[in-house]
C-alpha cells in the first residue's frame, strides 16, 4: 500500500518510500537535537530514529540538572506515515525545513516534559559522508547535516519548570541516515574469534554558534591517529562555506580520566593563515547514561520493547556503577569558544576510548 510520502516526489529508489532502498537489517533514520541553557542551569539532550527494517521508531528527552540526568525513552511499532515523527508522548514536527522546529513531549508521568521551538541560526550544511568497516563487514555507511540554532519555550523537570530563552539558550542538531547498528545485537562471528587488538577510537564534533558565522568541526580517528573522518567548515549566513583543511586538535584531560577540560583546534584559512579555537567544556551529558548511545546497559536505539512502550529513569553520575557512561564514553559538552576574540558557543561532543598514540594514551586502562 502507499504511504503519505509517496504523494511527493521524493522518490530514491523504485519502492514505496515506506521501504528503505537498502534490506540491511541496520538502516535508519534518526535526528538527534540539544539545548543548552548558556547559565548552567540545564543541559538538554533528545532524539527520534525510525528503523524501517526492524519496524520500529524510538524516542529520548535526556535532561541533566546538577549530578543527575532526568530520561524519558519511549518506543513503538513503525507506523505507515514516516512523514510522522511521533511515538508515544513525543512529538517532532517540521514548522520549516531546515529552519524551524516545535518539539514537544508530554512526559510529566515519567519526570521530563518540554515544549521546545528551534530557529536556525545559519544554513544547515551537509558533512562527508562517513563509512566504517570491521573486518570485511560494513558497519556505518551513513550521511548527516548539521545546523546551529537557538531555542525558546520551556522544560520542565520532576514539576520544576525552566523557561527557555532565545539566546541564552543555544543548541545544535543534526540529521543523519544510512546504516549503522542499531536493534538487538548480530551474531558477532568472526569478530568474536580473531577481535582486533590494540585499536582505539576517538572522535570530536564540534559545531558552534558566532554572531556572524558557524563552525562544523568533526575529526575521526584510530589508535594510530589515522584519521578516516575529516570536515572543518566555516558557514555563513548566504550559505557560503569556507573549508578550514584539516585541524590539529589539541585536547588537555582531567588528571586520571578521559573527560576534557580544555581544547585547542588549530585549523588553517585558504591562504595558510592559522585559524585557532579555544574551548572550554561547561558541563556534559552522558550519551551512554540513558540516552541510547554505546554500552548503555538498559537502553539501545531500534530495541523492541513492544508496543506503546515509555518509561522514565535518573542515573546519578557520581554512581561507580556508571563509571563506563561516565569516563569512557561519549560526552556531549556544552562549549564556550574563542575565536579571535569573538565568542559563541555550542556542542563539544567528545570521546577518545582505547589506545590513542596521538593523545598519549598507549591503552584503554589511561
Amino acid at each position: 500500500m502507499p504511504i503519505p510520502a509517496d504523494e511527493y516526489p521524493l522518490h530514491q529508489a523504485p519502492y514505496s518510500l515506506a521501504h528503505a532502498a537498502t534490506s540491511d537489517r541496520n538502516f535508519y533514520d534518526r535526528c538527534y537535537l540539544n539545548c543548552f541553557d548558556t547559565q548552567g542551569d540545564f543541559l538538554l539532550v533528545s532524539g527520534l530514529g525510525q528503523y524501517p527494517n526492524l519496524g520500529t521508531t524510538d524516542a529520548f528527552v535526556c535532561v541533566r540538572i546538577g549530578d543527575r540526568q532526568h530520561v524519558v525513552r519511549t518506543s513503538d511499532a513503525l507506523g505507515p506515515d514516516r512523514m510522522r515523527q511521533e511515538v508515544g508522548p513525543y512529538r517532532l514536527e517540521i514548522v520549516e525545513p531546515l529552519e524551524e522546529l516545535h518539539l514537544t513531549c508530554d512526559g510529566d508521568e515519567w519526570g521530563v516534559a518540554v515544549d521546545l521551538r528551534w530557529h536556525g541560526s545559519f544554513p544547515a550544511v551537509d558533512e562527508s559522508p562517513h563509512v566504517m568497516r570491521t573486518g570485511p563487514k560494513l558497519t556505518l555507511d551513513a550521511q548527516r547535516f548539521a545546523q546551529v540554532g537557538t531555542w525558546d519555550g520551556w522544560v520542565r523537570v520532576d514539576g520544576t519548570e525552566y523557561p527557555v530563552v532565545a539566546g541564552r539558550h543555544i543548541g545544535t542538531r543534526d540529521r543523519s541516515w544510512g546504516i549503522r547498528p542499531v536493534g538487538e545485537p548480530e551474531p558477532p562471528g568472526r569478530a568474536a574469534a580473531e577481535p582486533t587488538t590494540g585499536h582505539g577510537f576517538f572522535w570530536c564534533y564540534v559545531p558552534l554558534r558566532f554572531d556572524d558565522f558557524a563552525l562544523v568541526f568533526i575529526a575521526h580517528e584510530d589508535g594510530d591517529g589515522f584519521r578516516s573522518l575529516n570536515d572543518a567548515l566555516r558557514v555563513w549566513p548566504d550559505g557560503r562555506v569556507d573549508p578550514l583543511g584539516a585541524p590539529v586538535y589539541d585536547i588537555t584531560y582531567r588528571s586520571g580520566t578521559r573527560i576534557p577540560v580544555a581544547a585547542r583546534i588549530t585549523a588553517r584559512e585558504a591562504d595558510g593563515t592559522p585559524f585557532v579555537v579555544d574551548i572550554e567544556p561547561l558541563g556534559h551529558v552522558a550519551l551512554s547514561a540513558g540516552c541510547g548511545y554505546g554500552p548503555d546497559p538498559q537502553w539501545t536505539h531500534g530495541l523492541w520493547r513492544g508496543r506503546g512502550w515509555t518509561e522514565g529513569s535518573v542515573y546519578d553520575l557520581d554512581d561507580p556503577a556508571n563509571l563506563i557512561a561516565t569516563q569512557y564514553s561519549m560526552l556531549d559538552h556544552l562549549g564556550r569558544a574563542t575565536v579571535n576574540g569573538q565568542v559563541g558557543h555550542g556542542l563539544f561532543e567528545h570521546v577518545c576510548a582505547g589506545r590513542h598514540a596521538p593523545s598519549g594514551f598507549a591503552d584503554g586502562a589511561q
